[in-house]
């Protein structure tokens, strides 16, 4: 008996041992690890992660949690910022919202001559520009001014053939309130950093370029897009031999209207080339037009000037007669713009524009607590989870987690504005800022929004999961000291994580 059950052992276990032997052929699969483990094994193994504050968040359409890492903790989120912004105005505005700028007067014109001032009166169209829209990835900008000029042939077309006053420049829509607390001090020499204002031409900004001279000692060429005085334009660039690596550098000391431009640049080089801030939007865009009707044929007696709104007690403009006015592109193509190519004066108008409504004019003010509302009431977060002072992710005092921001992207998914919304997003390895990120079998499947300041960086939005569907996710990396493009390699490498 003993020798047939040992038999019967060794006959199990050789069953037991066939059974756990993959087929004759097949290959093994490798296990995967749990997500967890591969996140913090990406964090741990890449510099620009290693020490640096890491939150992450990815969740379903429905909010059932996959991964979090410190999703209650706060960030700066730069850019991301404007994932906020333009959802309050898709939600309060509607994607077919358009804003109205609009050339009055104090009475209608007597015999082709208006007697007094003409105002230009902005109305928070950041679309009064060069840029092409709807957004197109291969054509953004041109230094041009069709809004202006329509304006200025509608006045034609009226009959005017003299004005006697200024044209003004007219904000009064909007406080005067041109940069939000928390932006650095050197955001306003640069485009991106250009003063808000309800009376917005060509983004508030001017291209700065610089022509090198044909053979090195020669001193370089500058030039601003449209000189109207605002800036003194005070060039000190040398051409140096060709091939030579040359490096230009602008400064702009605080209180003066001195442009300084100093460096050198090679010879045979191509243009250095610089979209700056202008100083005084509004002021900028009646000189604009003043040259505009003066081309026209229509004399302007005095030189054009501003008028600004500084607090509530401003009773702003009370011109009964509308010349011309012209309308936005519609709210969808605008947030298109903002989210696609992250610009940061579009979103500032934005926010300025959905505080406006119910009210005699915008402020910062009324446009953050709009904001709140919009995010207690609707998306259903709680007063602590953010702590806003701009539309666009400028300022380093704005603050949240993200989990709140995972919460806005699944509201989003399920709102009204859905469709204008997800369109908004850059789409990886496609367009916007992220068009030359997830490039490879990614490419289409993340459609997400940037952010990027010193020290921080971040992304946010939906991925197309294989198996799972769209999922929302955001990634904030805060306090990294390695290069901006590591810190996004870091970023991309967890996002490709989170689509396996």
């Amino acid at each position: 008996m003993a020798t047939v059950y040992l038999a019967m052992r060794r006959g199990i276990l050789v069953i037991a041992l066939l059974c756990a032997l993959p087929a004759s052929g097949a290959p093994k699969k490798k296990k995967q690890r749990p997500l967890a483990e591969r996140v913090e094994r990406i964090i741990a193994e890449t510099p620009a992660l290693q020490r640096a504050h890491v939150g992450v968040r990815v969740v379903d359409l429905s909010g059932k949690v996959y991964f979090e890492r410190n999703a209650q903790s706060w960030f700066v989120p730069a850019s991301n910022t404007k994932l906020y912004s333009t959802a309050l105005a898709l939600t309060r505005l509607g994607a077919d919202y358009r804003m109205t700028t609009r050339v009055t007067a104090a009475a209608a014109p007597e015999g082709g001559v208006i007697r007094g001032d003409v105002r230009l009166v902005g109305g928070g169209d950041p679309s009064l520009s060069g840029r092409v829209y709807p957004y197109d990835k291969e054509k953004e900008w041109n230094d041009i001014a069709p809004g202006i000029e329509d304006l200025a042939d509608q006045l034609a077309r009226r009959g005017v053939t003299r004005i006697e006053g200024a044209v003004a420049g007219d904000d009064t829509a909007y406080v005067h309130e041109p940069f939000p607390d928390g932006w650095s001090i050197d955001d306003p020499l640069y485009e991106y950093g250009a003063p808000v204002s309800a009376l917005t031409l060509q983004d508030n900004s001017i291209r700065l370029e610089v022509r090198p001279g044909e053979t090195a000692g020669e001193a370089a060429e500058a030039y601003l897009s449209a000189d109207v005085g605002q800036l003194v334009l005070v060039p000190e660039v040398m051409t140096v031999a060709a091939g030579e690596r040359g490096r230009i550098r602008l400064e702009r000391p605080a209180n003066t209207n001195e442009l300084r431009v100093y460096g050198t640049i090679a010879a045979g080089a191509k243009p250095y080339s610089a979209l700056l801030a202008i100083p005084e939007p509004a002021l900028y865009a009646a000189q604009v037009f003043r040259e505009a009707l003066i081309r026209r044929g229509i004399a302007v007696r005095d030189p054009a000037v501003a008028r600004h709104r500084v607090g509530a007690a401003d009773p702003g403009p009370d011109y009964a007669e509308v010349l011309a006015e012209r309308k936005s592109r519609p709210l969808a193509e605008l947030v298109q713009v903002v989210n696609k190519v992250s610009q940061n004066l579009h979103a500032e108008l934005l926010l300025r524009e959905a505080g406006r409504q119910g009210k005699a004019f915008g402020s910062v003010e009324a446009g953050l607590a709009s904001l709140r509302e919009f995010l207690t009431g609707s998306v259903g977060l709680r007063k602590e989870d953010v702590n806003f002072e701009d539309g666009s992710g400028l300022s380093r005092l704005t603050l949240l987690t993200p989990e709140a921001t995972t919460k806005l992207l699944v509201f989003m998914a399920g709102s009204a504005a859905k469709e204008a919304w997800v369109a908004s997003l850059p789409v990886g390895g496609e367009d916007g800022t992220i068009g030359r990120r997830f490039t490879g079998p990614e490419k289409g499947q993340v459609r997400a929004k940037t952010g990027t300041l010193s020290h921080v960086s971040a992304l946010g939005g939906y991925l197309d999961h294989p198996k799972r569907g769209r999922m929302a996710f955001t990634v904030l990396l805060n306090n990294y000291n390695t290069a901006s493009a590591e810190a996004r390699q870091g970023i991309d490498k967890l996002v490709g994580t989170l689509l396996e």
